[in-house]
């Protein structure tokens, strides 16, 4: 249940040209209603704002999702960059429910439930429509937070609890399980995803955090912070990265705010951190400098690399790319 999380309608004639004014990413432009884009806010010098997804609903209708910690500054950001544009941000938080079904077994006890064809054919990765659960019209988002297929249902508050009674009556066919954030927590860190206000934030730019992926610098009409993200990628190799650290021992639990060491010298600290259960470790993201030389993959490989844990010093290996399922096949399946 994940019925926390905010929510927001942009609609009007100029929808699309207020988020695609404030993303980094193209969400509207050229964009095919029924589409779920990742993107990146960012102020004029190119630090982030917030992390987020737009859905188009329609050419002038967009559902924007972003953490309950941003809440209320992405309604002032959207609001603050309206101006005189035909669009109007309704903050629909208490109105929609979240309900997140993920896992492999995920599309089988959807589709037990509904009459809508979930098939990765008839409903591919970062695909929005609504589907009927049991009476309810449910607004159904194929994406992840935690790397394996899965869904996000937007579920009409006074219909939150009969569909949600509907999924619980038919998992046990489908190994359904309850699961809490903190299982959340461990399951996005192996797969090295982001959370905005724990391991990024406004001190960030979007390269360093990782998030370069999502950034379209050839936009039409460019976005906010456009030419900083720019001139930012143009001036060369990045010395400071968002990276994603595992335990070599099994033992030691992380939490957070750990020192890291290259070589017995410090290098940067963890920002989030958790037990990795299926990578075998503790596993976290942390925001490592070097002294000038790119930070690469070649360059992590080559240090000898520990975390300090209650002044014991552990082994640690570094990656640049997600250690579980790094080409995303598992959540395109």
């Amino acid at each position: 249940d994940m019925s926390f999380m905010a929510k927001f309608i942009v609609e009007g004639p100029d929808a699309g040209v207020l988020l695609d004014r404030v993303s980094a990413n193209r969400v509207a432009h050229e964009v095919e209603p029924g589409t779920i884009t990742y993107t990146q806010w960012l102020d004029d010098a190119g630090f982030l704002q917030a992390d987020l997804t737009v859905t188009k609903l329609a050419e002038d209708r967009f559902w924007v999702v972003a953490s309950d910690t941003a809440h209320r500054h992405v309604h002032a950001w959207l609001r603050r960059h309206t101006g005189d544009l035909r669009a109007h941000t309704s903050d629909v938080s208490g109105a929609w429910a979240q309900l997140n079904v993920q896992g492999p077994n995920s599309r089988a006890v959807l589709q037990s439930l509904t009459s809508a064809d979930l098939s990765d054919a008839a409903f591919p990765y970062r695909h929005a429509a609504t589907i009927d659960i049991g009476y309810a019209p449910v607004s159904c988002v194929r994406i992840t937070y935690l790397g394996e297929l899965g869904y996000e249902l937007y579920v009409p508050t006074e219909q939150a609890v009969h569909v949600y009674e509907r999924i619980v009556e038919a998992g046990p066919e489908f190994g359904l399980r309850h699961v809490g954030l903190k299982a959340l927590a461990s399951l996005r860190l192996e797969k090295a995803y982001r959370d905005y206000g724990h391991d990024i934030d406004n001190t960030d730019t979007v390269w360093e955090a990782g998030l370069g992926f999502a950034v379209d610098l050839d936009k039409p009409g460019g976005f906010i912070g456009r030419d900083a993200a720019q001139a930012q990628r143009d001036h060369g190799p990045l010395t400071r990265r968002l990276v994603q650290v595992l335990l070599t021992d099994p033992e030691p639990m992380l939490h957070h705010a750990e020192i890291l060491r290259r070589d017995g010298v410090e290098v940067g600290y963890l920002r989030a951190a958790s037990y990795g259960h299926t990578l075998g470790g503790a596993v976290g993201l942390a925001m490592v400098e070097t002294d000038g030389e790119p930070l690469t993959q070649a360059w992590l490989d080559a240090g000898e690399w520990d975390v300090e844990i209650a002044h014991r010093r552990v082994g640690a290996r570094l990656s640049l790319r997600p250690l579980y399922d790094p080409s995303g096949a598992r959540i395109r399946t």
